[in-house]
Formats: structure tokens, sequence, C-alpha cells
């Protein structure tokens, strides 16, 4: 593994000299994410339970002193070098892949880090639009060179705060505070148990393979843009929600009071929304107290309940999605569910390490006989957050 990562470190920084002309000062890595249960809790203020995966989005850089910030992606070669003022930044005036990175800077500033002018090279292998956090995962790398080059002391759940700033304020993605905070701040060999409330972390430990199991990723390369409205729509349907049940957020309705709760709802699909984030917020409760148990076997069945809460109360999932699931399921996994926002992206099944090829391999079988695009399947391992990993010459 440390091999890998000083390879594409190495890669990253070379992508920077190619680009600018000279060596950078650094390369700081940041993952995606998979959630394992707890979608769409975290905009109504609840509980999450993701990992980090090994997939990261690599961030080389080097400090300027003339307040011009610099972009170039690997990924968006076609687009060129985005060059900015950092004094002229604000929300709404950039756009494309760049708005991100640009966005982190202007919310380190706001916040009074004295982060300056930089040249900053990226490549990521988190799949775009994938349900993984591709965006957090540049937001992160983003931010941790930029507060490192300058020195801006910032703790992993405070930059995590900006970033999500970045992509609520500057981008326009009305995003929760998951996926930074899982991008920055997960440990390996453990799920992230965050309160996305108060930002309380538990890291629960999370070794499949100490259990004779495996987490199954299969990106359905069926992509989504969060930002055409339908997550917007989704989380104001929760707001007006949690309003006509008098609570600050849906969390803070119990789950034993949820059918006296949705029978106060006049409108029918606010109710489905209710009743999916209520009901989420007790499958990561659950979840989460099996791992902590030692039985992550038993926690199959609620990754189901999981996806069919999702596809048809809160109704983000797609043909794919739920195909894969059932697949799955039917190959022998002992649970799965979509993951991430939805209309495209992931799934994740939970399997015995012995299933494994065969659930690959039906999901994929299945997928050519319906005539979709060949899905991406992959094993996820829960790996640590965001850090360094190399410095100018290494």
């Amino acid at each position: 593994m440390t091999g890998t990562v000083n390879s594409t470190a190495s890669s990253t920084a070379e992508g920077f000299e190619r680009a600018y002309g000279y060596a950078p000062e650094g390369v700081w890595a940041a993952p995606g994410r998979v959630n394992l249960i707890g979608e769409y809790t975290d905009v109504n203020e609840g509980h999450v339970l993701p990992i980090a995966l090994p997939q990261c989005t690599r961030a080389a850089a080097s400090a300027r002193t003339d307040g011009v910030l610099r972009l170039r992606s690997r990924e968006a070669a076609g687009a060129g070098t985005a060059e900015l003022s950092l004094a002229a930044l604000a929300p709404g005036r950039v756009e494309g892949w760049a708005a991100y990175p640009a966005g982190v800077a202007w919310a380190l500033r706001e916040a009074g880090l004295p982060v300056g002018g930089a040249d900053v090279y990226v490549e990521s292998d988190v799949p775009a639009g994938a349900g993984l956090s591709s965006s957090a995962a540049l937001e992160i790398a983003t931010a941790l060179a930029l507060t490192e080059l300058y020195g801006a002391a910032c703790d992993r759940p405070a930059l995590a705060r900006l970033a999500q700033r970045a992509e609520n304020a500057f981008v326009g993605v009305p995003c929760g505070p998951m996926d930074q905070t899982a991008s920055a701040c997960c440990t390996a060999g453990h799920a992230l148990h965050l309160d996305t409330r108060d930002l309380a972390l538990r890291h629960v430990p999370f070794d499949l393979a100490a259990h004779g199991l495996r987490l199954l990723v299969v990106d359905t390369r069926v992509r989504h843009a969060l930002a055409d409205g339908a997550y917007a729509a989704r989380r104001a349907g929760c707001e007006a929600g949690a309003r006509a049940l008098g609570v600050r957020a849906l969390r803070d309705v119990p789950y034993g009071e949820l059918d006296a709760a949705l029978a106060r709802l006049a409108d029918a699909g606010v109710r489905r929304l209710v009743r999916h984030v209520v009901s989420e917020g007790e499958r990561v409760r659950r979840v989460v107290a099996l791992l902590a148990a030692g039985e992550p076997r038993a926690a199959g069945p609620l990754l189901t309940a999981g996806h069919a809460s999702l596809r048809d109360d809160f109704a983000v999932s797609c043909p794919e999605l739920d195909l894969a699931v059932a697949v799955a399921n039917e190959a022998g996994a002992l649970g799965a569910r979509m993951t991430g926002a939805g209309f495209g992206g992931s799934a994740l099944a939970l399997v015995e390490e012995t299933a494994a090829e065969a659930v690959g391999g039906a999901v994929t079988a299945a997928f050519a006989a319906a005539g979709h695009r060949s899905p991406r399947v992959f094993a996820a391992v829960a790996g640590g957050g965001a850090r360094r990993v190399c410095r100018g010459g290494e």
C-alpha cells in the first residue's frame, strides 16, 4: 500500500511539474467515502456511518506570493488552467470543477485563515458522480494543501466544516457535513459514527476481513448531478416535515413515535420523506450497535431495508441501482443497498469472502443481460482520512 501511495503521489507531482514547469512543495491526498448506512440523515441533523475508501484525490501544490490561484486537473485536462484572483472570489463567479477548490480557498479566507495564492494540480481515482464523494475528496485535499502551505492552524473537523461551507455557499449544493468529515477524519479499519448535529465522532471497528466478510461497491456508471435541484427538493421537503411536526429537525422525532407523527402530516410526499429519515436513523443506531458488538453479519438485512426505504419512500433510486441490489441479494449477499444521494451512482453489498466473486459476477452478468453499461465492482476496505503523502523533492 505504501508503494502504491508513493507511486501515485510521484505521478501527481510529475503532473504538477508538467503543468507549471517546476516541482510542487508537496502532495496531499483525501479519500472518497462509501456510506454504510444513514442516507439523507445528515441533512436532518441525524447520524451517519461512512468509511473512507482507498481511492483518493491528490492535490500537488505550491504557494504563490501574488494572490493568484491557478488550478489544473488531469480529469479535466481539456479545460486548461483556471487562473483566479483570490480577492475576486465570490459565490457564483466560478463554474465547473474549479468551483470546488476555489470555493475552499474562499471559505478558508472568509474564516480568517491566512491562506494566500497557490498553484494546484489535481489527480483523482475517485469516480466522479458515483455517489462516492469525489467533490468532498477534492475539497479536503485542497483545504489540507492550502492550510499546510501557509501554516494555518485548523483541526480536521473544522477543516471539514469549512469545506462543507464551500460546497454549500460557493458551489451551491446544500449537502450535509458527512462527506467532508469522512474524508478528513476517518481512521483505517473503522467506520465513522458521526452525529451531524454536534459533529461528535466515534470510530467503530470495521474489520470485515477478520470476520470472513467483504464489502463490495458496485459503481453502476450511471452519473448524477446533485446541483440539478432534486437533492435540494428533498431537503426542503424534510424541512417542511420538521416544521409541521414542530421540531428543529427530523432527528428529533423518536422512532417509537413515528406512526403518530406521520398521522399528523397532511402531505403524502412529506410523509414518505419523514418515514425514511426517521426509520433510517433507527437503522444507523442498530448497525452501530451490531458493529460494536462484533456482529457485522447481522447488519445485512438493515442495509436491504434501507434500500427499500430510499427506493419507495425517498424515491432516489434508479433501475440500475435496484437491479444491482436485487441481484446481489439473490446471489448470496447478506444485504445490499444504494449508497450516496442516488439518481445513479453506486450500491454496496455485504458478502461472505467466499461469495464475493460470485456476487460480483452475477451483478455484472445481470447488467449485460439488461443492456446496461458494465458496472465497476470493487472491494472497499476502511481506510484513513486525508494526509500529506509527500513533500517537495520526494
